[in-house]
């Protein structure tokens, strides 16, 4: 049996009260950066009184790696989508379907996987959702089969890749994952499960994605600064090699996004970086600096290591079966929840264990895929789900039609079995491949 002490029982209620607000964010309008701000206050004013955490400890429980490669990131893709690049890219794949429905969802599946791998899933369906629903409305189809692709693909896509989903970057940084390391590992299972998803959308909407659809999209997309769009994509290529190389070269994934910002805007001298800036998530980035110090102030309470006591047994035990388990459960909370508190939460316990000597690499990954994975499994699973129901409501008011609005019904319907069908792709993964998963000293 284990004792708990006041530090840990105060901790532990204003984590669970925190997690409360920013769990409800839809009922009560408060955007979820506010609730943990306030947690992020109230743990160091416990751990001031208890004695159990103060503000230089809480200062030094930021993740800056994840912050600052989150925010070098955002006007990263700032400047690229200033460029009218993604807008081409989009047009010319309509174009290249020659009006059939099926070939324009793989040309679109394909795109917005590829580019989650690098882009967030968020940016990746801003970018992408209202071009959607433009070249849908000139082919005179239903955009609904694509929206939805786009938002199961963007969140599978994200997986693969340590910059594609902020947990990631969280996983990746306490565990000590390189980039080539999580690729290797997470691009099999997502590039199975990216096939598998197109195929399931054939068999979810059989009417929308037949080919008995004949109508071309006929317009022509022109770039805004062409040339940008170029420098854009090499420095983008030179991003990602240094992504591979920088392990060896002894630099954090922010520091390779750093240089290839700076030299983006050395080569784009009409660019307003205060226009750029602008398009900085601020409130996402505050959400993740008082997440990580109401974390950190839980896990210097011992909680978090009392609870990772208890779960020792079984991991060392019962590997396979807690990684399973643990997939599941962290897929079926992110489809409830948001899945970035949940990551939060979980990787002081598993880093714990690291620390003792108890090899959790198999946990790590499983933990990667579920909370990924999962937010496919309702219409509030992540924040890329959010925004695609918005726009196809906007769209179904703008036009009248109800039957254009992604209600929830209809995600459960379409959406819900392509998540189960890519749980059931990672369990059989992290089974017949458990050797392959186990990574010797991981961290």
């Amino acid at each position: 049996m284990f004792e708990l002490t006041n530090p840990m029982i105060v901790s532990g209620a204003i984590l669970v009260l925190t997690f409360c607000g920013i769990f409800t964010e839809h009922l009560h309008g408060y955007n979820r950066a506010k609730f943990a701000m306030a947690g992020a206050g109230a743990v160091i004013i416990a751990g001031q009184i208890y004695g159990f955490y103060s503000p230089e400890e809480a200062l030094q429980a930021i993740d800056w790696n994840v912050v600052f490669l989150l925010a070098i990131m955002m006007i990263v893709v700032s400047i690229m989508i200033s460029t009218g690049g993604f807008e081409y890219m989009a047009q010319y794949m309509a174009k290249k379907s020659a009006g059939s429905p099926i070939r324009l969802l793989i040309f679109m599946g394909t795109a917005v996987t590829v580019i989650s791998l690098l882009l967030d899933n968020v940016t990746t369906v801003i970018i992408f959702g209202p071009l959607i629903i433009l070249i849908c409305q000139a082919m005179k189809i239903s955009p609904i089969p694509y929206l939805l692709a786009a938002a199961l693909l963007s969140d599978t896509g994200g997986v693969a890749t340590l910059v594609g989903d902020p947990p990631n970057l969280m996983i990746g940084s306490a565990a000590g994952i390189d980039f080539n390391t999580f690729f290797i590992h997470m691009g099999p299972p997502v590039a199975i499960a990216w096939f598998a998803i197109l195929v399931a959308m054939k068999y979810l909407f059989p009417t929308e994605l037949s080919n008995r659809h004949t109508n071309k999209f006929e317009s022509s997309a022109r770039y805004k600064n062409k040339r940008l769009w170029q420098k854009s994509l090499v420095v983008m290529a030179m991003m990602v090699a240094l992504f591979i190389y920088h392990r060896q070269l002894g630099w954090e994934p922010w520091m390779v996004a750093a240089i290839a910002l700076t030299i983006l805007v050395f080569l784009s001298r009409k660019v307003d970086l205060d226009k750029v800036t602008n398009h900085l998530e601020t409130p996402l980035l505050m959400f993740f600096i008082a997440l990580f110090i109401l974390i950190g102030g839980v896990e210097h309470s011992g909680l978090l290591e009392v609870i990772g006591e208890q779960f020792k047994p079984v991991i060392i035990e019962h590997p396979l079966g807690a990684a399973l388990l643990l997939l599941w459960v962290a897929a079926i909370l992110s489809a409830l929840i948001d899945n970035i508190p949940f990551t939060a939460a979980m990787i002081p316990v598993l880093a714990g264990l690291q620390q003792q000597g108890v090899n959790v690499s198999v946990m790590w990954w499983a933990l990667a895929m579920g909370v990924g994975m999962g937010g496919n499994g309702s219409h509030i699973g992540s924040t890329a789900n959010v925004y695609i129901v918005t726009i196809s409501e906007r769209l179904a008011k703008q036009t009248g039609n109800p039957a254009l609005a992604i209600t929830p019904a209809l995600w459960f319907r379409k959406g819900t079995p392509a998540m189960l069908l890519t749980l059931v792709i990672c369990t059989l993964f992290i089974w017949l491949g458990y050797d392959y998963l186990y990574v010797d000293g991981l961290g």
